[in-house]
C-alpha cells in the first residue's frame, strides 16, 4: 500500500520506483489543485457513510490509482477495480499495487459502449472518479453516467470530483482564475512541475518511455472536453437513473458531486 507525502517538490524520479512516481504525480496535480487532498477526504467520508467499511469500488479513469491508494489506506477491507486507457499511468498503477489481491486493473476506453463488459463484477457499492471526465464532451459524458448508474447497486454511490464551471458568474470566475494562476506561476518559479514537464520526464524514463509514447498516440497532448457546472452534473445524473444527486464539496473552481442510486 502506498501512502503519499504532502511535501511540495518539483523533483521527479527515474526508473521503476513506483512510490516516487506516485509522489511526483501528486505534486504535479497539486500544482493545479492545491485543495486536492481535501476533496479526496470528503469523498472517502461519503463512501464510508453510504457504502460501509468494506466497499467494492470502481476507480473510474483511475490514472495512477490515486483514489485506490487513499481508499485502501482509509478502508483496508475495501476492494478496487481500476479502469483506464492510459498505458503510462496504468503502468504506474499496476506497479504500485503489484501483489495486492484487493486491487485489479482493466484497460478500457470509456467511449466504447462495451467497456463495462471488461469489468470483473456486474455491480459496485461505489464508483469514484476525479479530475478525469472533463476529457469528455457533455453528450458522451451523459451516456457514461447512464452506464455508471447500471453498475452502481441499489443504495450505492457515485462521486465525480472535477472542474465544474458555473458560467453564470463570469466576474467571480475571472477573479478566481487570475489569483489561482498567479499562485501557480509562483509555485512554478519555486520548482513545481506542470503537466507537460511531468510527461517529458516520463518519456525519458527507460521503463515509462514506451507506455508514454503509446499514451500520446492515443490522446495527443490533451483531450478537448467540457466542464459543465455542478448543477448540470447533478441534473443529468438524476436523469440517468440516480435518485438523489448534489454537490457535497466545492472550491471556487472545482466540485465533488455525489449521486445515490
Amino acid at each position: 500500500m502506498t501512502t503519499t507525502s504532502t511535501t511540495t517538490t518539483g523533483s521527479a524520479p527515474h526508473g521503476a520506483d513506483w512510490a516516487a512516481w506516485q509522489t511526483s504525480w501528486d505534486r504535479q496535480q497539486e500544482w493545479y489543485m492545491p485543495d486536492r487532498e481535501e476533496r479526496f477526504g470528503i469523498m472517502l467520508d461519503m463512501v464510508e457513510a453510504l457504502a460501509g467499511p468494506e466497499p467494492r469500488v470502481l476507480d473510474l479513469a483511475c490514472g495512477t490509482g490515486t483514489i485506490t491508494a487513499r481508499l485502501l489506506d482509509r478502508l483496508p477491507g475495501a476492494t478496487s477495480t481500476g479502469v483506464d486507457l492510459d498505458p503510462a499511468l496504468l503502468a504506474i498503477a499496476e506497479g504500485t499495487f503489484a501483489g495486492d489481491d484487493r486491487v485489479s486493473f482493466v484497460t478500457a476506453d470509456l467511449k466504447d459502449p462495451e467497456w463495462p463488459a471488461e469489468l470483473p463484477y456486474d455491480t459496485y457499492d461505489a464508483v469514484l472518479t476525479a479530475t478525469a471526465l472533463h476529457w469528455l464532451h457533455t453528450e458522451p459524458l451523459a451516456a457514461l453516467y447512464g452506464q455508471v448508474a447500471e453498475l452502481v447497486r441499489d443504495g450505492g454511490v457515485f462521486m465525480n470530483a472535477d472542474h465544474m464551471i458555473d458560467e453564470t458568474t463570469p466576474r467571480i470566475n475571472a477573479a478566481e482564475r487570475e489569483l489561482r494562476h498567479a499562485r501557480m506561476e509562483q509555485a512554478k518559479r519555486d520548482g513545481a512541475l506542470d503537466w507537460s514537464q511531468w510527461w517529458a520526464l516520463a518519456a525519458q524514463d527507460p521503463v515509462l518511455a514506451g507506455p508514454t509514447a503509446r499514451r500520446f498516440e492515443i490522446y495527443g497532448e490533451h483531450a478537448d472536453g467540457d466542464t459543465p457546472s455542478a448543477a448540470w452534473h447533478a441534473r443529468v445524473l438524476r436523469e440517468q437513473g440516480f435518485t438523489e444527486a448534489r454537490p457535497v464539496w466545492c472550491s471556487p473552481s472545482d466540485a465533488l458531486v455525489l449521486a445515490l442510486k
